[in-house]
């Protein structure tokens, strides 16, 4: 059924769209990746899974995304986390597994520290992530733009970058870039507290899977599992790669 959150108050207030499945725990939160929504073909595939196995499951869409309020171009990771965290908060009353895809594997192991900070009855149990754009602002973006696009997004404040996944370009704004900065996580040892499984395309063009084994070494004190597909891509959307999602998440949880 869907519902929504409101986060934010005055002229940052949005109201984010939420679908949430009752049943039984651990209850499964879908984290999207960017540009991506709840209703896209992992997500709605993790769902499915969920109500066959009579699971709760939580999904939602960040504000400029899908059928949630606001304006893709003021997003930022500090508000798409304070988002994810809002309709966590809101709707589980047991600790969750996240599935987080893309920039959506960054935003859950954000969320994650969060949690086992401040509020650790909702941290996870188990961690599934596919294709982890950790610290994509400057890793994956800042870091791989020639010096005369990093001028022109200096000088206007954003960058139309062309995608392989929509006929629309993608704004990259120097708001979002400068806000990545406060959430970097490689370089120091991350703590998920739980089990995590990576999922990681070989021949995925914007997260190198070199990425992944990165990430996986900064996770020094989890148990950690990495699946390796040597022909998959980034979206990971064939029959065989959303066979080995479900079995990543049905083992996990």
């Amino acid at each position: 059924m869907q519902q929504s959150v409101t986060v934010g108050s005055g002229a940052n207030e949005r109201r984010i769209a939420v679908l949430h499945r009752e049943g039984k725990a651990p209850p499964v939160v879908w984290i999207g990746g960017f540009k991506s929504d709840m209703r896209a073909t992992k997500a709605s595939l993790v769902d499915s899974w969920a109500e066959r196995k009579g699971r709760a499951c939580l999904r939602f869409d960040y504000s400029g995304h899908g059928e949630s309020g606001g304006d893709f171009e003021a997003g930022t990771i500090s508000r798409w986390l304070e988002e994810t965290l809002a309709v966590m908060k809101e709707f589980l009353k047991e600790r969750p597994v996240l599935v987080g895809s893309s920039m959506g594997g960054w935003i859950a192991l954000l969320a994650t520290r969060h949690l086992l900070e401040k509020h650790p009855a909702l941290a996870p149990v188990g961690i599934v992530l596919i294709a982890p754009a950790t610290d994509m602002t400057e890793r994956l973006m800042w870091n791989r733009f020639p010096e005369d696009l990093r001028r022109t997004l200096e000088e206007t404040g954003v960058y139309y970058r062309p995608s392989a996944y929509s006929d629309d370009p993608y704004p990259i704004t120097k708001t979002l870039i400068e806000d990545g900065r406060r959430h970097l996580l490689l370089g120091q040892p991350i703590q998920a507290g739980c089990p995590v499984h990576i999922l990681q395309g070989m021949e995925d063009p914007d997260v190198p899977w070199e990425h992944a084994l990165e990430l996986v070494e900064h996770l020094p004190g989890d148990s950690v599992s990495l699946t390796l597909i040597k022909d998959g891509d980034h979206r990971l959307s064939r029959d065989e790669d959303l066979e080995r999602l479900i079995a990543a998440v049905e083992a996990i949880a």
